[in-house]
């Protein structure tokens, strides 16, 4: 247990709290992996699982496929020397945490309570298997967070994240694309494998995210992944699922690509493996506290619609903003997040092998959170933090510490708007700010935001609320 959730401590005091109070919500997950939670909407647990992050051989063809709940008993992971570059392997992730779901002191936790949107955290079946399209309404069964906030803003805030978190049916299809990927592709590089990672595995996507692919080519002799790209986009004009490849040449080189017949968009990157590790500890943060995930996708929806959420026309890329959001509620009087990589260097060690990543979070064991802050009041906090409290021009904003460090002169900090630190490599994600007319706007949205939310308590003064659901609800 981390040191500072030892003690209770009294809750936090929101400087401009004008909610009515709320019932007190004990918020655990254990993190060693014991016992299955309900971690993908705020209903009682469920029999879903997230299957393991391991390559696995495909069923064969004739054989049904049906979907199960994989143990961990006896499994192991497959030794390089057993790799066939033949066997086509499907990627899984197990859930970080198996803990209890939070509940209402009082409030029983029926399995007649769970939406009819079971979300994406369970089983997905191989390429060849049927995907059977799950609902998209909004659930209309009363959940624990509205239930234990009753404010409006808070009931508002998880009315958009029911509707838009990412479906099991959106992560099945991904995963279909990703397993006939690998198959063509191991026809050029037979060793390649290629892994989904980002806002699809972690936990924070919504409907209309795009998928993050990285392909892995491990050897002794470097790869120029313009080449490697270049390879690909040949194979992939060949390809009679794929259309619209392009071939960007960033400091991180992308082949953009598109599932035929779809609005489902890839971006592919070569041994860009820092991608892989950060996809795992953004997922242990966005199951540590039931809050983490609504919270995460209104602020992403939030600047999408400000205008400051597109690093290609020199704002915040939503990489940068989970960030700002989890620094935000790790530095809290009384913090809703801990800080893993300062507690627990061992499970996230930059060093460590790409195939033992997902298995270093296993080791955590839970945190409970004192503070006990709805989601409006959360929200209200973190625009204000950013409108009047934080310094851009003297602090480095850090999940790997949980603090604002003092900028020095190295040339990841000189003389940049917004400096917040990659959590692994240590550079700076939002380097894409380099306008002083695109920080000031960002700033402004900031306080305007907050000046309106603080004032009328409703999320539909800065964002239309029933616009965003619509369009998520009519994606694919």
């Amino acid at each position: 247990m981390f040191p500072r959730a030892a003690v209770p401590k009294r809750p936090y005091d929101h400087r401009h709290d004008s909610y009515p109070p709320h019932t007190p919500v004990s918020r655990c997950y254990d993190y060693s992996h014991q016992r299955l939670a309900g971690v993908n909407n705020f209903h009682g647990p469920g029999p879903e699982r997230f299957p393991t992050y391991e390559w696995k051989p495909r069923p064969p063809a004739a054989a049904p496929v049906h979907p199960h709940t994989p143990t961990m008993t006896n499994e192991r992971k497959r030794r390089n020397d057993e790799y066939s570059p033949h066997v086509v392997k499907r990627q899984r992730l197990e859930p970080l945490f198996r803990g209890p779901p939070p509940r209402c002191p009082d409030q029983a936790l029926a399995g007649s309570s769970r939406s009819a949107v079971a979300g994406f955290d369970r089983f997905y079946p191989s390429p060849r298997a049927h995907i059977q399209p799950l609902l998209t309404a909004v659930p209309k069964s009363p959940n624990i967070l509205k239930a234990c906030f009753k404010d409006k803003l808070s009931d508002q805030m998880v009315e958009v994240f029911e509707a838009c978190q990412q479906q099991a049916s959106d992560l099945a299809r991904k995963e279909t694309c990703r397993a006939r990927l690998q198959e063509d592709i191991q026809s050029v590089y037979a060793v390649a494998r290629l892994y989904l990672t980002g806002s699809s595995m972690n936990g924070l996507g919504c409907r209309s995210s795009d998928a993050d692919l990285c392909l892995v080519l491990k050897g002794n002799k470097r790869q120029d992944p313009i080449h490697i790209l270049s390879v690909l986009q040949r194979l992939f004009k060949s390809l009679s699922y794929v259309e619209k490849t392009q071939l960007i040449r960033a400091k991180v080189p992308i082949l953009k690509f598109r599932e035929k017949g779809s609005d489902l968009e890839f971006d592919l990157n070569i041994n860009n493996t820092v991608g892989i590790r950060n996809t795992f500890l953004l997922r242990s943060y966005a199951y540590a506290d039931l809050r983490i995930r609504p919270m995460v996708l209104v602020v992403k929806k939030w600047a999408r619609h400000g205008q400051i959420n597109d690093a290609s026309k020199g704002t915040l890329s939503s990489y940068t903003l989970v960030l700002m959001v989890l620094h935000f509620l790790q530095t809290l009087k009384e913090p809703v997040l801990p800080c893993l990589q300062r507690d627990y260097p061992e499970c996230f060690n930059p060093l460590m092998d790409i195939d033992m990543v997902p298995d270093g979070p296993k080791h955590i064991p839970p945190f409970l959170s004192q503070n006990q802050s709805s989601l409006g009041e959360l929200l209200l906090g973190f625009l204000k933090y950013y409108a009047t409290d934080f310094r851009w021009e003297r602090h480095v904003i850090s999940i790997r510490e949980a603090t604002a460090f003092p900028k020095n002169k190295s040339q990841a900090w000189r003389n940049k708007y917004i400096c917040v630190e990659e959590p692994f490599e240590r550079n700076n994600v939002a380097r894409a700010v380099h306008q002083r007319v695109k920080f000031e706007a960002i700033k402004a949205e900031f306080a305007e935001s907050c000046r309106i939310l603080q004032h009328r308590k409703d999320l539909n003064s800065i964002l239309p609320v029933q616009t965003i659901i619509n369009k998520e609800l009519s994606r694919r």
